[in-house]
């Protein structure tokens, strides 16, 4: 796997769920060149080493979610009938010892880099991100007047009292 290539990848594969980034099981599989159901036993024999803080399962509606928001081909679908475990940082660093492959050495170390540029991106957007919710604050302020505005005009209960004021005057 060329390093940019596989960062990117990486990088698509890292998701926000419950307010933290994670990867899925399925895709560490696929990076760690091994079955899924090979880091589901991995878990599952080592529970102890992987805490709520380092893996966790999703629930029915946050998969759901997870699948309504992701466009998958038909290939990604197969397999998504329970739903997968994600896992931190700390759970991919914990999953690499576990499974104990050069391999997932390797790609543990990219994951690794993918989650550090990702969080930087985020700090370094901070405050893009802080103007954004500020426009669409005041985006949606703006709505609601002119919807306001727009049922006053339809309404025509309303009748003006005075004309155009110019300049001080009323006509």
């Amino acid at each position: 796997m060329e390093f940019m290539t596989a960062q990117k990848e990486i990088e698509n594969h890292i998701f926000t769920i419950r307010g933290i980034q994670v990867m899925l099981d399925r895709h560490l599989a696929e990076l760690y060149e091994v079955e899924t159901r090979v880091i589901n036993q991995a878990v599952k024999r080592n529970q102890d080493r992987f805490p709520p803080e380092f893996c966790i399962q999703l629930s029915d509606e946050e998969f759901l979610n997870w699948k309504s928001q992701n466009v998958m081909s038909n290939r990604d679908k197969m397999g998504l009938r329970k739903s997968p475990y994600a896992f931190t940082e700390q759970g991919v660093a914990m999953l690499s010892a576990v499974l104990r492959s050069v391999t997932a050495v390797k790609v543990s170390i990219q994951i690794m880099n993918a989650f550090v540029e990702m969080r930087k991106m985020v700090l370094g957007n901070a405050a893009l991100f802080q103007r954004l919710d500020k426009v669409e604050l005041k985006q949606m302020d703006a709505d609601q007047k002119f919807e306001q505005l727009f049922k006053a005009l339809e309404s025509r209960e309303q009748q003006p009292e005075k004309g155009i004021f110019f300049e001080g005057q009323v006509f």
